[in-house]
């Protein structure tokens, strides 16, 4: 993926994909209540996940914490609804292909052939970030 990627496409697979730093194996369930992969010291309510796999190696990038970016394909163990922090609902215009759950999500495998950002593009993008959360807008994942 280059600096203009295909941000709205569904991955190939159609599977539900996990951005992380975590250190994950097959059969692993990710659960909420944890630290957010986003904020230090937050806890998550919900396991985030998109359809998408520039959204996926995005999450990845921005994950805190030490290790590499991984990006799993994982199945939600529960009901899955759409992201209302960065979907059409707060965002127009904007399809993600982001969802979420309250319940368990397994990790069933995990790809390794992407690319990932220039740190130029990931620079800007949290640039951005910080611009909506001045105006108000958090989508930090809570």
């Amino acid at each position: 993926m280059a600096d203009t990627p295909e941000r709205f496409v569904v991955h190939e697979s159609g599977a539900y994909l996990h951005g992380t730093k975590a250190d994950l194996s097959v059969g692993d369930l990710l659960v909420p209540g944890r630290l957010s992969n986003y904020q230090q010291g937050r806890i998550s309510n919900h396991v985030y996940m998109t359809k998408v796999l520039d959204g996926a190696v995005l999450a990845a990038e921005l994950a805190v914490g030490p290790g590499r970016e991984r990006v799993y394909i994982v199945e939600p163990q529960g009901p899955v609804e759409d992201d209302p922090n960065v979907t059409d609902k707060k965002f127009p215009g904007n399809p993600t292909h982001s969802y979420r759950s309250a319940g368990p999500v397994r990790v069933v495998g995990e790809i390794t052939d992407w690319t990932g950002h220039s740190p130029e593009y990931l620079e800007k993008f949290r640039a951005g970030l910080e611009e909506l959360r001045r105006k108000g807008l958090d989508v930090i994942y809570d």
